[in-house]
């Protein structure tokens, strides 16, 4: 897997196409990643004991986070053309296939 984690990727299919983003977590084992701002999914919280008690009354939450999506879905910006693009390595180091600059 090429894309890591700080990585800045574009989304290139799904509900979320077009949308840029920062990578949060790289799951290289199963080929996802998770990304900022993009895949959001709510989920219901139910209340800890103490903590969340208002007037006597336990409140939960809904909370909003990014689940993962597949790498296939996802191309790596470049720094230099700011297209999403395809990766390429040359001497150990990852490189943008369009401009063959360097990438971070």
């Amino acid at each position: 897997m090429k894309i890591k984690k700080g990585d800045t990727v574009l989304i290139i299919s799904g509900k979320d196409r077009g949308k840029k983003g920062k990578v949060l977590q790289a799951f290289p084992k199963e080929g996802k990643v998770s990304v900022e701002d993009v895949n959001l999914l709510k989920k219901h919280v139910s209340p800890e004991k103490q903590k969340q008690q208002q007037k006597g009354k336990k409140v939960g939450q809904i909370v909003e986070f990014p689940a993962p999506i597949s790498v296939s879905n996802a191309k790596i910006l470049c720094p230099k053309c700011g297209k999403g693009t395809r990766i390429g390595s040359e001497k150990g180091e990852r490189v943008c296939k369009k401009c063959n600059q360097k990438i971070k």
